[in-house]
C-alpha cells in the first residue's frame, strides 16, 4: 500500500531542507514553511544553486519553533545564529560577505517562492525511484540524492517510476489523495544543473545529465505518458493542491490512493 514516507520543507529557498511529521497546507496550496523564504541579490533575482555554486557550501539548520537559522560554511566550525526577524540585518550582511555581493531576504508566507509558478504545490518522488536512480551513479547514495533533487514528498510502498502515474495529457490532470489531502498531478518536473553537483561541496559529477538521461530513457515504463517527456532529463512530479484542501495535514504515514 503506498504511503507517505517523508515529508522536507525548504524554509528558505535553495538551502538546506528539514525533514518534518507533518506539515499543514496553505489556502494557495503550498506547505506551511517551504520556501517560504528567499535570497535576492540587488537585482531581484534568486541565489541559487543554478547561479551559484557557493550556495552548495553554505549549511544551515532551522529551528521552526523559534524561527532561527543556524549557519555554517562548510569544512568551518564556526556556526552563526540568527533569529529571522529581528536579526534581519546582520543575516543579510553575513550573507552578503559570504557571497560577496549585497543581497537581502525576502518572505512571502503566503504563496513562499517555488520553481514553478503554475503547478505549484509540493514536489513528489518515490523512496524506490531514488534508490534506483541512486544506482546509475557510483559513489552517489540514496540520501545523497534525495538531497540533490530537494523533493517534498516522499513515497514508499511502490515500484520504481510509480510517481509517473500522476500526470496525464497537457493540460489535464490526475487527481490523487493523501491522508485527507487531494492532490492535483500535473507534469514529470524538468531538472536543472544543481543534481548535477555534489550536495555538500558542490563538485560536478561527469556527465551526470548524459547518463541520467539515458537511463530514463530506458527505465520509462512502457505504461507512461512518453507525450509530456520532450527531454528525458526529468523526475519526481509537480502538482498543485486546490484552495477547498487547505488547512487539512499531511502526515508521516499517510495512506496514497489514486482517484
Amino acid at each position: 500500500m503506498p504511503y507517505l514516507a517523508g515529508i522536507s520543507l525548504y524554509p528558505i529557498k535553495s538551502l538546506d531542507g528539514i525533514a518534518v511529521n507533518q506539515a499543514k497546507v496553505l489556502p494557495s496550496g503550498a506547505l506551511c514553511n517551504d520556501r517560504e523564504f528567499a535570497i535576492l541579490d540587488t537585482q531581484g533575482r534568486f541565489v541559487n544553486g543554478k547561479r551559484n555554486d557557493k550556495v552548495h557550501l553554505l549549511r544551515s539548520t532551522w529551528d521552526v519553533s523559534t524561527q532561527t537559522i543556524c549557519l555554517q560554511i562548510q569544512g568551518t566550525l564556526e556556526k552563526r545564529e540568527f533569529e529571522i526577524e529581528s536579526d534581519r540585518i546582520q543575516l543579510e550582511t553575513w550573507l552578503s560577505e559570504y557571497f560577496g555581493f549585497a543581497v537581502t531576504l525576502v518572505k512571502n508566507s503566503t504563496t513562499g517562492f517555488p520553481d514553478d509558478n503554475i503547478a505549484s504545490g509540493p514536489t513528489v518522488i518515490s523512496t524506490a525511484t531514488l534508490e534506483t536512480v541512486a544506482s546509475w551513479f557510483p559513489g552517489i547514495s540514496v540520501p545523497e540524492m534525495r538531497q540533490r533533487l530537494r523533493t517534498n514528498l516522499e513515497i514508499n510502498g511502490v515500484p520504481p517510476f510509480w510517481e509517473d502515474r500522476l500526470f496525464a495529457n497537457e493540460g489535464e490532470v490526475v487527481k490523487f489523495q493523501i491522508g485527507e489531502v487531494i492532490f492535483e498531478g500535473i507534469n514529470p518536473c524538468q531538472r536543472c544543473i544543481v543534481p548535477t553537483r555534489n550536495s555538500l561541496t558542490g563538485e560536478s559529477y561527469a556527465n551526470f545529465q548524459k547518463v541520467f538521461t539515458e537511463k530514463r530513457r530506458e527505465t520509462l515504463p512502457n505504461w507512461v505518458n512518453s507525450s509530456r517527456f520532450n527531454h528525458f532529463y526529468r523526475l519526481s512530479i509537480n502538482t498543485k493542491i486546490p484552495a477547498i484542501e487547505a488547512g487539512k495535514v499531511l502526515q508521516m504515514g499517510d495512506e496514497i490512493k489514486l482517484l
